[in-house]
């Protein structure tokens, strides 16, 4: 794969653009560099809702994110990574006054766990799709994490693999947009 150089690390907007064959696969591009990823099992939509599977078709600004410490050393980035903890969830739930926002257990309403067993949130970014200004069911949860074996589809998130991530995460920073395609 190619790298990044110092002039292209100045790069404004990581593109997520679909890949051929497959609704759910997409190809992530900074500057030269070009990376497969997985999509929302259904693919890409300009109507994005709660629970319908899709990643939105839209250019995000990235407001930082979540590290699993325990698992991971500190990655050299210019985003802020806050430390998971075990008791950090995120509020899916549409009728909910906290409706895509960070909570803390307990915590009854429908919610995704940040210290998940599988490893996907082990580096989690937030993507700025419905948390600056929320609509309800509109949703939630565009993070752009690790990837399962296999490149399965995600919810509507951006999955990419560890070492990919790794290598992009350096050239990141608070208010980079990713433009899904």
């Amino acid at each position: 794969m190619k790298s990044i150089t110092s002039h292209e690390q100045r790069v404004k907007t990581i593109l997520v653009r679909p890949a051929p064959g497959r609704k759910s696969r997409a190809i992530v591009q900074l500057g030269p560099l070009r990376i497969p990823a997985a999509i929302g099992r259904t693919g890409r939509t300009s109507r994005k809702r709660e629970g319908d599977g899709a990643t939105p078709i839209a250019a995000m600004p990235l407001l930082g994110g979540f590290l699993r410490g325990d698992r991971l050393c500190r990655p050299k980035t210019a985003l802020p990574l806050r430390r998971i903890r075990p008791a950090m969830l995120w509020c899916d739930e549409p009728k909910h006054p906290s409706y895509n926002r960070l909570v803390h257990a307990p915590f009854l309403p429908s919610h995704e766990e940040m210290s998940r067993a599988d490893g996907l949130y082990d580096i989690c970014l937030v993507l700025d799709w419905n948390v600056t200004s929320r609509r309800r069911h509109a949703g939630s949860a565009i993070f752009f994490h690790l990837i399962r074996p296999g490149y399965e589809p995600t919810a509507g998130c951006i999955a990419v693999g560890r070492r990919d991530m790794l290598r992009i995460l350096p050239h990141m920073r608070r208010g980079m947009r990713v433009r899904v395609l």
